[in-house]
């Protein structure tokens, strides 16, 4: 678990709501399909957890409660989520994150909230939505992202002083013991949990929230019932109870991130950070390195905010060699 040196960068109030993925648009410019092209634009395991056969009513069937009460009690024993702490899952994080400002009705129509920057930008662009001041003096609510997106720095308990705390460990599970839900203090605070990305089913689109009961019960009330499907049920609560798959995946990621490292270097790019799911560059243009990535079908993650920021998610086995033939050629 490394610590990058701080970076200095912050999105400006304004900036867009770029994100990871856009890869149509990329084949839009540059051609081909999406079966030829390797996105490593998003910090998605690109090894996902193996999918078994499913209950056929798992499709047919409203998600019954019992059915979420498993994937609870699995998330609680993976997460040592104590008892007297509520845990709620929803369609996926962001749709938590979506929804999170509208969870103190006393701060309507918004308080004043520090969320560290650069960092993941949906926080606060959905407090502003509500209403809510970013600012980092005297803030009623401070978000972090533990490790951060896409710094990969670390933070530690002495950041869980704000009033009001909402700590994103979506990249979390690369290294569990490092979660700051044991330092929780007590009161409105929040841990959100992602499923999508450790185990790289993005697509089944679940993640989690732990906190007080009372603010847990407001924020299922919030979302509505069946939050998950029955798919998703099924296949999340059988992985996040595989402990074999998750401690072969994180020695895995560990290793693929360091060789990843390497082969940049090799090219002239210099590491930044990032976690075992992705890899932070500095480089000299990294919208230049970016199109010529694209040129051979490989999409990457470039910040308007930071031009010579690099993110590069990491490559499935049999995607290494397209990687290295790329970068023998400098970019134009």
């Amino acid at each position: 678990m490394s610590q990058p040196a701080p970076l200095r960068h912050a999105a400006p109030p304004s900036a867009p709501r770029d994100h990871g993925g856009g890869l149509d648009a990329a084949i839009a410019r540059h051609g081909g399909d999406r079966a030829g092209w390797l996105d490593l634009s998003t910090g998605i395991n690109p090894v996902p957890y193996p999918i078994g056969p499913l209950p056929a009513d798992a499709w047919t069937a409203l998600p019954d409660a019992g059915a979420m009460s498993g994937l609870l009690a699995a998330a609680r024993r993976l997460w040592a989520a104590p008892d007297h702490l509520g845990l709620v899952a929803a369609p996926g994080a962001s749709a938590l994150i979506a929804r999170l400002p509208a969870l103190w009705p006393d701060l309507a129509p918004g308080g004043r909230a520090h969320v560290p920057a650069p960092t993941y930008n949906e926080h606060a662009a959905s407090l502003r939505a509500h209403g809510w001041e970013i600012t980092e003096d005297r803030p009623d609510l401070r978000v972090i992202v533990h490790p951060n997106n896409p710094t990969g720095t670390w933070h530690g308990p002495e950041m869980l002083d704000a009033p009001r705390m909402i700590v994103d460990e979506s990249f979390c599970d690369i290294v569990p013991s490092a979660s700051l839900l044991p330092s929780l203090p007590e009161g409105d605070h929040l841990v959100l949990k992602s499923f999508g990305k450790f185990w790289g089913l993005a697509g089944l689109r679940l993640g989690f929230a732990i906190g007080p009961r009372p603010l847990t019960e407001r924020l299922a009330e919030i979302i509505g019932p069946w939050p998950v499907s029955g798919p998703g049920l099924a296949i999340a609560t059988e992985a996040l109870g595989d402990e074999a798959w998750a401690q072969s995946t994180r020695a895995r990621l560990a290793r693929d991130a360091t060789r990843l490292d390497e082969l940049m270097q090799t090219a002239g790019a210099q590491p930044l950070g990032g976690t075992d799911l992705f890899r932070l560059y500095e480089l000299p243009d990294a919208a230049l390195w970016q199109e010529h990535l694209a040129r051979h079908h490989i999409w990457s993650r470039a910040f308007p905010y930071a031009p010579r920021w690099l993110r590069l998610g990491l490559p499935a086995s049999e995607d290494w060699d397209r990687i290295a033939a790329a970068l023998t050629e400098a970019p134009t």
